[in-house]
C-alpha cells in the first residue's frame, strides 16, 4: 500500500540526519530519489535551496517529479532582543524562501497525484525562545496552507510535518539544560529518532495519502499534546 515504485522524489537536506533517513526509506519503498544538500555526500547532488538558478538547473535535469520534500533547514537560536539581522535573514532564506523556490521550480513537472511535504517543527505551533527559527517555521506552516489551497486544483497535495525533539545534528548542538528540560515535557519519555519521521514521509508521498492535503502532522512523542502540565500530572499521578 505504501510502495513508491515509479515515483521520482526530490529531498532537500538529504546528506545527513533526518534527510538521509528519509532518502533511505523512500528508496527502500521503491522511489527514485534525488537527494540534494549543500553538504557533500555519497550520491547527493549539490543544491543551495536559496539559489533560484540551482533550482532551475535541477528542474531542467528532470522529466517528472512526483514528490518534493523540503527538509533542509537551520536553527536560528538567538533570543530576543539579541538577534543578529544577518542570522535572521539567513534562517528565513533557508527555512522559508528555499521551500518556496522549490515549489516554484518543480510544480511544473508534477502530475496530478503528486505530493509536497514541508518539514516544519513543533516550534510552528507555539512560542519558542529561538526567535528566528520559530518565526520561520510559523511562516513555513503558512506557506504550506497557501500551497495546499493553490495547488489542490492541480491534484497536488501539500502537507506539513512537525517534528519534535528528533536526534539529528541540530539536536546534538542543543545545550544539556535544554535537552533535560524538554525531555521532561515529552509524555513518551524519549526523544525521537530519524526513523520516526521517515516512515511518515513514505506514507505522505504514497497513494495511500491521496486525500490528505493541508494537514499538519506532529511527530513529537506527545510534546504538543499538553500545555506544559506534564510536570504537574506526574507529581499527582497515583503509584504505578
Amino acid at each position: 500500500m505504501f510502495r513508491l515504485d515509479g515515483k521520482v522524489v526530490v529531498v532537500t537536506g538529504g546528506a545527513r540526519g533526518q534527510g538521509a533517513a528519509e532518502v533511505a526509506a523512500l528508496r527502500e519503498a521503491g522511489a527514485t530519489v534525488i537527494a540534494t544538500d549543500v553538504l557533500a555526500g555519497d550520491g547527493v547532488r549539490h543544491l543551495d535551496v536559496r539559489d533560484p538558478d540551482g533550482w532551475a538547473s535541477l528542474a531542467a535535469s528532470l522529466d517528472r517529479v512526483d514528490a518534493l520534500i523540503n527538509n533542509a533547514g537551520v536553527a536560528g537560536r538567538e533570543r530576543l532582543p539579541n538577534v543578529d539581522l544577518a542570522n535572521w535573514d539567513r534562517t528565513f532564506a533557508i527555512n522559508v524562501t528555499g521551500p518556496m523556490l522549490g515549489i516554484q521550480a518543480l510544480v511544473p513537472l508534477m502530475p496530478a497525484g503528486s505530493s509536497i511535504v514541508n518539514v516544519c517543527s513543533v516550534a510552528a505551533v507555539s512560542g519558542h525562545v529561538a526567535a528566528a527559527y520559530t518565526a520561520s517555521k510559523w511562516a513555513l506552516r503558512g506557506l504550506t496552507r497557501t500551497a495546499s489551497l493553490e495547488l489542490g486544483p492541480r491534484g497536488i497535495r501539500v502537507n506539513a510535518v512537525l517534528p519534535g525533539l528528533i536526534e539529528t545534528p541540530l539536536m546534538a548542538n542543543a545545550s544539556p539544560a535544554f535537552r533535560g528540560a524538554a525531555l521532561a515535557e515529552i509524555p513518551l519519555g524519549r526523544t525521537g529518532t530519524v526513523d520516526d519521521v521517515a516512515g511518515l514521509m513514505v506514507f505522505l508521498v504514497s497513494d495511500a495519502a491521496a486525500y490528505i492535503t493541508g494537514a499538519e502532522i506532529v511527530v513529537d512523542g506527545g510534546l504538543t499534546g499538553h500545555v506544559s502540565h506534564k510536570g504537574i500530572a506526574d507529581a499527582i499521578a497515583p503509584p504505578a
